[in-house]
C-alpha cells in the first residue's frame, strides 16, 4: 500500500504539486478562525466575527467556479498567481488598519474570498498529464482526499502556534503569505504552465451543462450539510459530556477515519464503473452518519463518528473521478471548483440549520440532522440514475493519451459553433 503511493509521489513534480497546493489552500482552510481570532482580538463580538467569516465562505463560493472557468480558458498561472496576490493582500488589510472602517473591512473580506485561488479543481486537472496512467490518477485523488483532512486538522494548529508566538494580526499576515508562496511554487512548475485546456464549447452554463454535474453538485451539497451539522452537533453533544476536549475527540476520529478509508480506497484499483462504485460510498456514507443520532456514551460516540468517516474521502476522491468523466469538454477545473464550492455551501447551511434542531431536540437531533444529509444525498444519486449513467470503456482516453485534461462530452451544444470560447 504505501509502496504505490511511494512511488505515485516519486513521478516528477507529483510531490511539489501535491504539497504547493496544500500550502496554497492554506488561506482557505484556517481563513475563518483567523478572522474570528482576530476580530475577538480588536475588541469585536461573536457575531461580528461571524459575520465576516460568512461574507469571506460566500466570497469564496461565488469566486471559485467564476476563477475555475478563466483557469480553463486562460491557463493556471495567468489567473492563480495574480488572484492568490490580490486574496492575501485583501485578508492582510484588517491585519494593518483594524476593524474600522468596517465597510471597508467587509469588502477586503468579500475580495479575499472571491479571489481565493482554485488550486484544488487545478491539482485535479493537472493529475493525468502528470501520473500518464489511470491507476495512479485515481490512487491520486484519494490521496488528495486524504490530504485535505491533514491540512484541516494542521492548518488551525498552525493560526494558534502564530498567535501564541506574535498575535492575532500577524497570524493573519503568515497564513496568507505562506498561502501565496504556496500558490507561486504551483503555478511556476512546468505541468502548470505547460497545461492547456481542451477548446470548449460556447455556453454561458459551463461546467453546469452536464446533467451528470448537477447530480453530482446536488448529492454532494448534501454530504457537505452533513459533515457541517455534525460539527455543530459534536460541540453540543460535548457540553453534554464533559466539555469541550470531547468534541475534539469526536472531530478527531471523524478525521481519522477519513484519513485511513483514502488510504486504503486509494491503494487499489477498484473494478467496475465510478459512477456505480459512487452509489454504493454513498450509501455505506449514508449508513455511517445515521447512527449517530443514537448519541452513545463518550467512548461509543467516538467510535461511531470514526466509522462515520471511513466512507468520506473514498467517496471523494470517486467523485472526482465521476467529475472528469462528466465535464463538458474544456471546463475540467471549473467542474472540480463547482464540486468543491457546493461542498463547501453544504457545510455553511449545515452549520446553520443544526442549531435549531439542537436548542429543540438536544445533541441527537443534531446528528439527526447530519443523516438525513447522508441519506438525501444517496437518494439524489439513486434517483437521478439515468442522468449519472456510466460512460462506456470505450469513450474513455486514459491518461497517457491525453495532454490536458479528460473530456465524457462532446457534443455540440445547439445554437454554438465549435471552437468558440464560453
Amino acid at each position: 500500500m504505501s509502496a504505490g503511493y511511494a512511488q505515485l509521489l516519486r513521478t516528477r513534480h507529483a510531490a511539489r504539486l501535491l504539497a504547493g497546493t496544500l500550502v496554497g489552500r492554506l488561506p482557505n482552510a484556517t481563513g475563518p478562525l483567523a478572522v474570528v481570532l482576530f476580530t475577538r482580538a480588536e475588541g469585536g463580538g461573536y457575531v461580528l466575527a461571524g459575520v465576516l467569516s460568512a461574507v469571506y465562505g460566500v466570497g469564496n463560493a461565488v469566486g471559485q467556479p467564476l476563477l475555475g472557468r478563466a483557469v480553463d480558458m486562460y491557463g493556471q498561472p495567468r489567473v492563480m498567481l495574480p488572484a492568490a496576490v490580490l486574496s492575501a493582500l485583501a485578508m492582510g488589510l484588517p491585519a494593518v488598519i483594524g476593524l474600522e472602517p468596517l465597510a471597508l473591512v467587509y469588502a477586503a473580506m468579500a475580495v479575499a474570498g472571491v479571489f481565493t485561488p482554485p488550486l484544488e479543481g487545478g491539482l485535479r486537472a493537472l493529475w493525468p498529464s502528470v501520473l500518464k496512467r489511470e491507476d495512479r490518477v485515481h490512487a491520486a485523488y484519494a490521496l488528495d482526499a486524504v490530504a485535505q483532512e491533514v491540512l484541516f486538522a494542521v492548518g488551525p494548529l498552525l493560526v494558534t502556534t502564530c498567535v501564541a508566538l506574535w498575535s492575532e494580526r500577524w497570524a493573519l499576515l503568515v497564513i496568507n503569505a505562506i498561502g501565496v508562496l504556496g500558490a507561486l511554487s504551483v503555478v511556476v512548475s512546468p505541468p502548470s504552465r505547460q497545461w492547456r485546456s481542451a477548446p470548449r464549447e460556447a455556453h454561458w452554463l459551463g461546467a453546469l451543462r452536464s446533467s451528470g454535474m448537477l447530480v453530482l453538485i446536488a448529492s454532494f451539497f448534501f454530504v457537505g450539510l452533513a459533515l457541517g451539522s455534525i460539527a455543530v452537533a459534536a460541540v453540543a453533544y460535548a457540553d453534554e459530556h464533559g466539555g469541550g476536549m470531547v468534541s475534539s475527540y469526536l472531530l478527531s476520529a471523524l478525521g481519522v477515519g477519513a484519513l485511513l478509508g483514502g488510504v486504503v480506497y486509494g491503494a487499489r484499483q477498484w473494478p467496475g464503473h465510478p459512477e456505480n462504485r459512487l452509489r454504493l460510498l454513498a450509501t455505506l456514507l449514508a449508513l455511517g452518519y445515521v447512527p449517530l443520532a443514537l448519541t452513545p456514551g463518550v467512548l461509543g460516540m467516538t467510535l461511531l463518528t470514526g466509522l462515520a468517516g471511513v466512507f468520506l474521502a473514498p467517496a471523494l476522491a470517486c467523485a472526482f473521478v465521476v467529475v472528469d468523466r462528466h465535464a463538458p469538454r474544456g471546463t475540467v477545473t471549473e467542474a472540480f471548483s463547482w464540486l468543491v464550492t457546493t461542498f463547501g455551501v453544504g457545510s455553511a447551511v449545515g452549520m446553520t440549520a443544526v442549531g435549531p434542531a439542537v436548542e429543540r431536540g438536544g445533541p441527537a437531533a443534531g446528528f439527526a440532522v447530519a443523516g438525513a444529509g447522508g441519506v438525501l444525498a444517496l437518494l439524489v444519486l439513486v434517483s437521478t440514475k439515468r442522468f449519472l449513467s456510466p460512460v462506456p470503456d470505450a469513450a474513455v482516453r486514459a491518461p497517457a493519451q491525453v495532454t490536458a485534461e479528460t473530456d465524457r462530452n462532446e457534443a455540440v451544444q445547439p445554437g454554438f459553433r465549435a471552437g468558440h470560447q464560453a
